[in-house]
């Protein structure tokens, strides 16, 4: 059994910068080991519901980092490694006929694990779910067999793959259970916007809808609904959420529960000489005072650099505004923060004109933002207001034509 001082468990995006923070923080050669149970070195996630689903990239093209960049820096990648047991007490993973490896600190980024749909014949090999790089390989080597999609839900990965399959010349369908797309993060005009565009795309949208089941007969391939609908499909994929990947540690001294392993705001787990990042950590957030799991690829970046810091005795707390971006069609949107709570919205920009520009505020303090096609500044000052919770008046917020007026946060902290 070889020991590192240093192990990194998981491959995803967190792993990946994670692994790029310890060389330019100078660290060792052989000091570090990334073990994941995937052929792959660590890669870009957003890529696979987007353009490497629609082909336009090669696996290749969405690595975090050349095979080389490993070996010149001296860190050990074990690949298609999956560990079976994690002993806290004895410093080991246990892995694939009876090997292990040992470590001195342990950095945690499983991340994630895709919500299954638990109905009659879910089992089938025409509906996939898309998380990993083969995923997103196995729905584009199906798109061109058949004409007819239906994508189950109406988030972000939902509306991505939505787009990415009409583009592909697909007639899609979107079944979701809530009455307007991705309710729990836009308003109302702002999914009516949304709705419109995929409807002008020829996408239909069936509301209120839930899958009771699939059936494969001789007659075709059918999605069968809980309005009693049944709808002819040739390829069905499904984003229904995800849940932390937490099935190698219950059980085990690590605090966690339902919503991933609870750190603090060192990123440290409870276990001495242990840190979490990325989809699994479960962080108490500085800026909205309560505890978050972000499961967006830019907080995976962030929380894995300053985990690994952090290792390497270069302490910094986890002070970051969430933020995700996400393209279908010609749109293309970022949002920063977390509306949660929120008692008032503004809007600036013309909607209709593809210009949205959303402010969600929590007792005048700003919490959220969301943009499109948008000045510059709006850039600048979305993140830096949520991150300094700077307080706005409303009817000043919808009217100016400069935000800069506006900021009175320069020289906080």
């Amino acid at each position: 059994m070889k020991t590192f001082p240093m192990v990194i468990l998981g491959g995803g995006v967190a792993a990946g910068y994670a692994a790029k923070e310890f060389v330019s923080q100078n660290g060792g050669k052989g000091q570090l080991a990334i073990v994941t149970a995937e052929q792959v070195p660590p890669y870009e996630r957003p890529p696979l519901s987007k353009d490497f689903l629609a082909g336009g990239k090669k696996p290749d093209d969405i690595l975090i980092s050349d095979p080389s960049f490993y070996r010149e820096h001296g860190i050990t990648l074990f690949r298609g490694f999956s560990v079976s047991k994690v002993d806290f007490a004895r410093r080991r993973l246990h892995g694939p006929s009876g090997r292990m490896i040992g470590f001195e600190k342990l950095l945690i980024t499983t991340g994630s694990a895709v919500r299954r749909l638990n109905v009659p014949g879910a089992d089938l090999p025409w509906i996939f779910y898309l998380r990993q790089l083969k995923d997103s390989q196995h729905i584009h080597a199906h798109i061109k067999r058949g004409k007819r999609a239906v994508v189950i839900g109406s988030g972000f990965i939902g509306m991505e793959v939505a787009a990415v399959l009409t583009n592909e010349g697909m007639n899609t369908t979107m079944v979701f259970p809530g009455d307007r797309v991705w309710e729990h993060v836009f308003t109302p005009p702002v999914s009516a916007f949304f709705e419109k565009q995929f409807a002008d795309h020829g996408i239909m949208l069936m509301k209120d809808e839930t899958v009771v089941g699939f059936e494969d007969k001789r007659n075709g391939r059918l999605v069968v609904l809980g309005s009693g609908v049944r709808m002819p499909v040739d390829l069905v994929v499904a984003g229904i959420g995800v849940t932390p990947a937490l099935g190698l540690f219950r059980g085990s001294p690590l605090t966690h529960d339902q919503d991933g392993i609870r750190v603090n705001e060192y990123l440290e787990t409870n276990v001495d000489s242990v840190w979490a990042a990325g989809d699994i950590a479960n962080y108490p957030d500085a800026i909205f005072r309560r505890r978050l799991r972000i499961e967006h690829w830019d907080n995976a970046v962030e929380q894995g650099r300053v985990a690994m810091r952090n290792m390497m005795d270069k302490f910094q707390p986890f002070v970051h505004v969430p933020y995700f971006f996400s393209d279908e069609f010609d749109l293309s949107y970022e949002y920063w923060g977390n509306a949660e709570g929120h008692d008032h919205v503004v809007y600036r920009g013309v909607m209709k004109d593809k210009q949205l520009s959303v402010w969600w505020l929590k007792q005048g303090v700003l919490c959220a933002t969301l943009l499109m096609n948008r000045p510059d500044e709006e850039r600048r000052y979305a993140p830096r207001w949520i991150l300094r919770r700077a307080k706005l008046n409303p009817a000043q917020l919808k009217t100016a034509k400069s935000l800069r007026s506006l900021d009175r946060t320069f020289g906080q902290e």
